[in-house]
Order: C-alpha cells, then structure tokens, then sequence
C-alpha cells in the first residue's frame, strides 16, 4: 500500500461523528436510488415531448388542485417568476395547461389542465403510481401512515400547512 493511502472499512465510514449518531447513510442511498428509479419512469415521457422535470411538477400540481392561482405554484415550487413562465408558456403553447383569468380578481392568473394535459399526467403518473402501490403492498398492513408521515416529516416545518391545503397529509 502506498503511503499516502488509508486503508478504511465500512465501520469507521459509518461510525458516528464526533459526539453525534451515525449518519442514515443506508437510508440516503435508498433515497437517492428510489428518487433515481421513480423520476426516470416519467423523465422517458417528458424528454419525448422536450419536457422535463421542472413540467412534471407544473402538470402535477395543475392536476392535483385544479384552478390554482400562478401565484400559489410559485410559493410551492419556490421558483423564480422567469423560471416558471418559461415551463408554463411551454405547455401552454403544446396544449397542455390552459391560462384562465380570476373570476374576482381580474388580475389573478388560474391554472388548468387541458384534456391533453390530464391524460399526459394520467401517463406519467401511472407508472410511479404502480411503483409505490407495489413497495407499500410488501409492507405491513398500516405502513401507508408510516410512510406518508416519514416523507411528510422530511419536509420543512413551514411547508406544513401547504401540505395540509393539498390534502396531501391526510390521516395523519
């Protein structure tokens, strides 16, 4: 061995850090390869329209809250006003995503899914729907409630009440 290399094994990787706990680094790499597997169903579908992630997130929640003000998309996404109207003038123009105006406030943009945009989610939904309908049903009856609270609990505890407004925290 040569003198400026250290021999290590997967304990002094994995042992804690000085007076802390070890890191989840079993848990972040499943994230990390579930994330991978989950994403690169739909980003095959995206790419063959030229979409990408940043228009599955769009098309999802246009989906999931029908009518939601552009203002509310940008809290949700934290993106910048330039980043957003680049993917939503996209599908816009490609027939997915219709612009309409408030019914009290004129000035209020809402955002709906055309026809051709809910099937498109319905598409790229589907297999992510089966990949976790598959991983849950492994798992112990009740475990739905783990998991949702797990993820739920990864999220910033300001973005709560967004989760509770999607529904997306349910039973919890």
């Amino acid at each position: 061995m040569a003198a400026h290399q250290k021999n290590v094994n997967i304990a002094d990787i994995n042992s804690a850090p000085p007076g802390g706990e070890a890191l989840p680094l079993d848990i972040m790499g499943l994230f990390f390869f579930a994330y991978r597997d989950f994403t690169g169903d739909a980003d095959a579908l995206l790419g063959r329209q030229g979409f990408g992630r940043a228009h599955h997130r769009v098309l999802y929640f246009v989906n999931l809250r029908p009518g939601m003000p552009v203002a509310d998309l940008l809290d949700i996404l934290k993106i910048t006003k330039q980043s957003l109207a680049r993917v939503l003038r996209q599908l816009i123009d490609n027939g997915y995503i219709e612009q309409k105006t408030g019914h009290s406030d004129r000035r209020q943009r809402l955002l709906h899914a055309t026809d051709k945009g809910r099937q498109f989610f319905a598409t790229l939904s589907a297999t992510q729907a089966s990949r976790i309908t598959a991983a849950i049903a492994a798992l112990p009856p009740d475990s739905r409630r783990v998991v949702t609270r797990f993820l739920a609990g990864m999220v910033d505890p300001a973005d709560r009440p967004v989760l509770d407004r999607l529904n997306l925290t349910n039973g919890l």
